[in-house]
């Protein structure tokens, strides 16, 4: 089930009333990677719906998701929040994602997998290493990679840079099908930047 903070609740309720439409649902799609997941909400007519949606009760609205979402959002807690610059809902899942069809134990697997994680384990580990830094495979899906950077990479301010011109770069002469290198690092709890 998927949990409402008050200030999300009172939101929905308010974007529902401000709408001419009648019978509307908030839908919260996925997509990405599930290790990485980008959620999107918005406000759905019932023509909307499709025979692969779920409808669940959010206490005074209903909520429509996709089947194939249903186990990533399990659990997941949905919130409203004000920063300085933005604001929106945010969607926060119950725990890590569960590893992907095609995945070994969480290791991801495949000839681009493979071929990845060979440029990152000879070519670029070796040079981030004086940095005290470290970047991982984590995910794979059809021509994109998911990496992580952690140790010295992990909240360094460079750490964008590095992935774009360098990283990215060497993937890509390597295996030059990618179509996109993503980034899912968690930069702000990086406890040893380089600086």
């Amino acid at each position: 089930m998927i949990q409402f903070t008050e200030r999300a609740r009172t939101m929905v309720r308010q974007f529902l009333a401000e709408s001419d439409e009648a019978d509307l649902a908030l839908r919260i799609g996925m997509s990405g990677s599930p290790v990485a997941p980008t959620f999107d909400l918005t406000l759905i007519g019932a023509a909307e719906r499709t025979a692969g949606d779920r409808a669940l009760d959010a206490g005074g609205f209903t909520v429509v998701i996709r089947e194939a979402d249903a186990e990533i959002l399990d659990g997941a807690t949905v919130d409203y929040v004000e920063r300085v610059n933005e604001s929106g809902f945010e969607v926060r899942p119950a725990s890590a994602a569960r590893p992907a069809p095609g995945r070994r134990e969480g290791i991801p697997t495949g000839p681009i997998a493979d071929r990845v994680r060979s440029v990152l384990e000879s070519q670029v580990n070796p040079a981030i290493a004086a940095h005290g830094g470290m970047i991982s495979l984590v995910d794979v899906e059809e021509t994109d990679v998911y990496v992580e950077m952690s140790g010295g990479c992990q909240g360094c301010a460079l750490s964008r840079m590095t992935l774009k011109q360098g990283v990215e770069r060497m993937l890509r002469e390597a295996v030059p099908e990618l179509t996109a290198v993503h980034d899912v690092t968690d930069h702000a709890s990086g406890d040893n930047p380089y600086l």
